[in-house]
């Protein structure tokens, strides 16, 4: 029987949604391992539009639903339609997305909130002890929501290949235990049913990233 994975998506673009080539590498993986995907994103204005060729917000509106159904190819639904009951796993890709729309760390760090609809399909699926994958900046909210979690968001030590090692050390802050990974390297938490790897947190060329979002993909689903 086809495993029943949900995607929670934040966007469409790096700089102020989800992360295309970690969304599609992951949709791709699942494709290949047979699961049943289902996507989801909140019906949300996002917190502000970037120009990607420019790195700078503009005063364009948009919307982190229909943003995210770009890479949906237009199957996806309203985030606050998700059931826990209907799906074996859930994954949400990493992208700005997550620190801007999914919550506010990006302005407010460990201090965050995170959006309403993204606190209980957390909480859903780990009270129901079923498998949540988070990667790039996507574990913060696993920190956050999860009192004393493992995660990877890569390495803690800032260098030219890792520029947000801050990160890590905001998630051990939280009270969380952060493990050092490698490009190509994930890190289970088998106590909570918790899959993440640091994907684009490193300055790593998109072949290696692909690669590990399908090591990353195969953890989530052993996990089922």
């Amino acid at each position: 029987m086809a495993k029943r994975v949900a995607v929670v998506l934040s966007g469409c673009g790096v700089y102020d949604g989800s992360e295309i080539h970690e969304s599609s590498a992951i949709l791709v993986h699942l494709s290949r391992a047979g699961a049943k995907v289902q996507m989801f994103a909140p019906n949300i204005d996002h917190m502000h539009v970037v120009n990607h060729v420019e790195g700078k917000p503009t005063e364009e509106k948009r919307n982190v639903l229909e943003e995210s159904a770009r890479i949906a190819r237009g199957d996806i639904s309203d985030l606050k339609t998700l059931n826990v009951a209907d799906h074996d796993a859930v994954i949400i890709p990493g992208g700005f997305g997550v620190a801007k729309n999914l919550s506010s760390w990006a302005t407010q760090g460990k201090d965050c909130t995170v959006q309403s609809e993204v606190e209980t399909a957390i909480k859903s699926f780990h009270s129901a002890k079923k498998p949540l994958g988070l990667c790039c900046i996507s574990p913060v909210l696993a920190a956050k929501i999860l009192p004393g979690c493992e995660v990877t968001v890569g390495s803690d030590k800032e260098c030219e290949k890792w520029p947000y090692a801050g990160t890590a050390n905001a998630v051990k802050e939280m009270g969380c235990r952060h493990v050092n990974k490698n490009v190509g390297e994930i890190h289970v938490d088998a106590k909570n049913k918790l899959v993440t790897c640091g994907a684009f947190m490193c300055n790593a060329p998109i072949h290696e990233i692909f690669d590990e979002m399908g090591v990353f993909v195969s953890a989530v689903i052993k996990l089922i």
